[in-house]
């Protein structure tokens, strides 16, 4: 009924209220003096009438009080079929399993678009994705994380590696007591294990040999050794700008011949002299150590001869030249004199003792036979390796017997007994190192050249001066049919897909220049921005479920306890109306109450008759 409202229902209160008190005041003013009420009665009669009226109006419409909305329940991927309470709507998002008789909605920001009002969200199943993330942000999201399944949950590696380059693959693993993880090279040769700890934390090293994108794998076994898992782990080897060398020595030797030697090998530019007396010098066309040669290169090697040998202007020219950015390294091969170690102190090291020399052993390292295979490599033709025979143990080496120290050092090398071997510290802008090892040469003429190499590579890449690769910030892991964000980009990006086509990404520059990306494919991927590249990998929807099981339900739970959330749990929703019982029987009192004192006689007066 239309005309049932409650401006209506207050006029037609109003005027009944209106009618009882006129009538009440003519009866009392017509009756005769004598006979008239007291004016007590009269006056609570008076009061009665809008009173009632009033509990009958509020009975009716009782006031509004404010409401809370119902939960709107998100069914997400993994999520079990449960009731729901009185009030609360059910949603499914397109990876909940199909249930009948369920709202399905494309994404959350539909579900919250049909359902104004709601301030209140729980998730069943394993989380919202990135799609839904933000239409959740501002409401009370509540969500309790199931269990995460069996294997690999966390993957963190360098996306960007240069050639040769030794990187480390770290995560963690899940549900897999006593198990192991091995590291495989992308011709699946096991390169690196470890027997998973308590915590399921693992860390693998491998070394990237061509370039290009190669694909590493992470395989999870159980106790029994019985495969869990396998996860891809997508590398990019890049063919990056090597450093030149420069080696200056004090006189020819075998170390300076086999350092000479790797540099040609890994394609390193480096000028090498060496003096032999009398003004005499082999090698490369001796230069000039002033500030317009050093510019050229980012590392100097120096043995303690012709460290000594240097002018005052020279050492004035390679210390501003450190300063500036260039590396250097300091070989410490014989006994030092005062004047040298004075030397070393103003560059911030104390060597003490050093008179002998003394045995120094490198690690062996804690891969087996076929991971120390896998990384030697198959040799040369004309040193070939074969894969039947196990590796040869690192030979000893020889140090200077001196304790090597900086206040602010950083060490660069450790052997077996973890004494220090070389240490580094930063000067400026640049880095120089101390070394007292003498004869790492001994190390390629025992077999072990890769231990040679590895040393020298961790070396350089430690001194060398720094350079800038401006690089784009891409999500770690992106899967395919899933929104992920390109940050750094400038207007006009694009991506482009493994296939060669093409798509164009938007950008929002109020976020920092990202764009969001919704790959439709898997594998390799290329970003294009202005006149630079950069590569990255796409997962697709089934793989590695560990670790999209645990990116989703981080990102819940951070959702879930963000302060906005904390904030908004007091959030009501529209107004609904009061409980009107109270109003019923306080009219009901009221209204019983003035017909009996209607009809008593109190406040009446008896005529004397």
């Amino acid at each position: 009924m239309t005309w049932f409202t409650p401006t209506t229902t207050a006029w037609v209160l109003g005027l009944a209220t209106v009618i009882a008190i006129v009538r009440l005041l003519v009866r009392h003013l017509r009756a005769e003096p004598a006979q008239r009420s007291h004016p007590a009665r009269v006056a609570a009669l008076l009061v009665a009438q809008p009173l009632c009226a009033a509990l009958l109006y509020f009975a009716l419409w009782p006031p509004a009080v404010p409401g809370r909305a119902g939960t709107l329940v998100i069914a997400t991927a993994g999520a079990q079929r449960m009731q729901v309470a009185a009030g609360d709507t059910l949603i499914a998002l397109p990876e909940a399993p199909t249930w009948a008789e369920v709202e399905r909605t494309p994404d959350l920001a539909t579900a919250l678009r049909r359902h104004p009002g709601t301030h209140r969200v729980r998730v069943i199943g394993e989380g919202l994705d990135a799609r839904d993330r933000d239409a959740a942000s501002g409401l009370v999201v509540e969500f309790e994380a199931p269990p995460l399944p069996r294997g690999v949950l966390e993957l963190h590696a360098q996306e960007r590696i240069a050639v040769g380059d030794e990187f480390s693959v770290s995560g963690r693993v899940g549900g897999v007591q006593g198990g192991v993880v091995e590291l495989l090279d992308p011709a699946r040769r096991r390169v690196d294990k470890m027997t998973l700890p308590a915590d399921g934390r693992f860390v693998l090293t491998a070394t990237a040999r061509g370039e290009g994108g190669a694909m590493f794998r992470i395989r999870v076994l159980d106790a029994r050794q019985r495969a869990v898992e396998e996860v891809d782990v997508p590398v990019q080897v890049e063919a990056q700008v090597p450093p030149r060398v420069l080696v200056i020595a004090g006189a020819p030797n075998p170390e300076v011949k086999y350092l000479r030697r790797w540099l040609e090998d890994a394609g390193l530019p480096a000028q090498t002299q060496m003096a032999v007396g009398g003004g005499v010098q082999l090698g490369n066309a001796p230069v000039s150590i002033d500030a317009a040669t050093l510019s050229r290169f980012d590392v100097a090697i120096l043995d303690e001869r012709a460290w000594s040998s240097l002018g005052d202007a020279q050492r004035g020219a390679l210390d501003a030249a450190v300063r500036d950015g260039l590396g250097l390294l300091v070989r410490v091969t014989g006994a030092l004199s005062a004047n040298e170690r004075a030397r070393l102190r103003a560059l911030g090291f104390v060597v003490e003792g050093g008179r002998d020399s003394t045995v120094a052993k490198l690690a062996q390292g804690a891969r087996d036979d076929a991971a120390e295979r896998a990384r030697l490599g198959p040799g040369t033709q004309d040193a070939p390796r074969s894969h039947e025979e196990p590796p040869v143990a690192v030979p000893e080496l020889t140090r200077r017997d001196a304790k090597l120290g900086a206040a602010d050092g950083v060490t660069l090398l450790r052997d077996a007994n973890d004494a220090v071997l070389a240490m580094w510290r930063a000067h400026g802008r640049g880095r120089v190192g101390v070394s007292l090892l003498a004869d790492s040469y001994r190390l390629v003429l025992g077999g072990r050249d890769d231990r040679h190499a590895q040393l020298w590579s961790d070396t350089v890449s430690t001194l060398a001066r720094a350079r800038t690769h401006a690089t784009f910030d891409i999500d770690a892991d992106a899967w395919q049919g899933e929104r992920m964000s390109l940050c750094g980009v400038q207007e006009g990006a694009s991506v482009v897909a493994p296939d060669g086509s093409m798509h164009r990404v938007l950008r929002d520059p109020d976020a920092r220049g990202c764009a969001a990306f919704w790959p439709e494919s898997v594998g390799w991927h290329r970003v294009r921005s202005g006149d630079r590249e950069q590569a990255f990998f796409v997962r697709a929807p089934d793989a590695a479920p560990g670790m999209r099981a645990q990116s989703m339900r981080e990102a819940t739970l951070r959702l879930a306890s963000s302060t906005s959330n904390v904030a908004n749990d007091q959030a009501t929703g529209p107004d609904r109306p009061g409980a009107r019982w109270p109003w019923w029987l306080g009219w009901l009192v009221a209204s019983a109450a003035l017909w009996w004192f209607e009809r008593s006689r109190m406040g009446r007066r008896v005529s004397a008759a």
